[in-house]
């Protein structure tokens, strides 16, 4: 794990009224079935006994500060505090809700920022609770973005999908499909894939990243009769990232891109619109695939599911994505340096 073994890592406590919680809470219970590294849970001590108690959970806890999560992991779950209160019921967000979610997430970019915590691994927020409450980012990724950068300009973040099967790079995110449109160009593409290829060298093991670039139109836009977008946006970046020494072959039909032989032949695809790239992924990884922020200063992973206010607090929430972003980060943060 990252910088040796006293760096455990920094688990947000996501929305509340989510499962954050409760996966947190199962995660550390099966932590030795389920191969997990030390972690620790930011946020209000009381706040999670309580669902602990609503779920009959056999949850023990300690107070601690980061240098001290290692050492109490294996007998209690270490709770950093973060100074806010949390009182929203199952389903049900109230006023403390952003509040806890947006000081958990801060805290844990501070602790791995510092030298304090190894990674950070977020829990799945919900963003019309943090609208509501004055939240001007699309989503996790650009507030971490933000943080990264510490009042200076931000670093472009990159959002991948990864499990063992597939990994997935969407170069827009969170806009709508007429938006996203309007925003790709071919240096957005490029910067992207940049960023991904290096993170894939610096934290996957992958000296030569090969990369699959979907087109944008379907079948890759027939040589121009279903559009001409991939003739005049997609083909040039893929031609500069090849000057670049990249692997990159595209434009390719999105439909065609992510059966079984189609993956074994790259290691990542790189698609031009969220569901383009995340459709795919979740449908064949629902249940182990991880979100990885790209182009950060830190180890970032999150699971791959919502808040899921409809089963918070019964119980049936699976602890399994949060389980996988735990081990992916403590497998990327071992490549950081010492």
């Amino acid at each position: 794990m990252a910088g040796g073994p006293n760096r455990a890592l920094a688990l947000t406590s996501g929305e509340p009224a989510g499962i954050g919680p409760d996966i947190a809470l199962a995660a550390w219970l099966r932590r030795g079935e389920l191969d997990l590294p030390p972690f620790y849970l930011l946020g209000d001590r009381g706040f999670f006994a309580e669902r602990a108690k609503l779920l009959g959970l056999p949850v023990q806890f300690a107070d601690a500060t980061p240098e001290e999560a290692c050492a109490s992991f294996a007998k209690a779950l270490p709770v950093v505090a973060t100074g806010e209160t949390a009182t929203a019921r199952p389903g049900q967000p109230d006023e403390t809700s952003a509040s806890a979610a947006l000081a958990s997430i801060r805290h844990a970019v501070e602790h791995v920022r510092s030298g304090r915590a190894g990674a950070v691994v977020t829990n799945p927020i919900a963003k019309s609770v943090l609208y509501r409450a004055g939240f001007r980012h699309p989503g996790h990724t650009e507030y971490l973005a933000e943080l990264a950068a510490d009042g200076k300009i931000a670093p472009q973040p990159v959002m991948m999908l990864w499990s063992p099967a597939l990994a997935v790079v969407p170069v827009t995110i969170h806009l709508s499909l007429r938006e996203a449109i309007a925003q790709l160009t071919s240096d957005l593409i490029v910067t992207t894939a940049r960023i991904a290829v290096a993170d894939m060298q610096a934290h996957f093991g992958l000296a030569r990243p090969r990369l699959a670039v979907s087109g944008l139109n379907p079948h890759a836009g027939e040589d121009g009769s279903l559009g001409s977008e991939d003739i005049d946006i997609v083909t040039p970046a893929i031609e500069t990232l090849r000057r670049d020494g990249i692997d990159a072959r595209g434009p390719l039909p999105a439909d065609t891109m992510f059966h079984a032989a189609a993956r074994k032949t790259y290691d990542c695809a790189v698609c031009m619109y969220h569901d383009q790239a995340l459709i795919p992924i979740k449908t064949i990884a629902f249940e182990d695939a991880v979100n990885v922020t790209l182009g950060l200063p830190f180890i970032r992973t999150s699971p791959d599911h919502g808040t899921a206010f409809d089963i918070a607090g019964t119980g049936k929430a699976n602890p399994s994505s949060l389980a996988a972003a735990l081990r992916l980060a403590a497998r990327m943060a071992a490549t950081r340096p010492q």
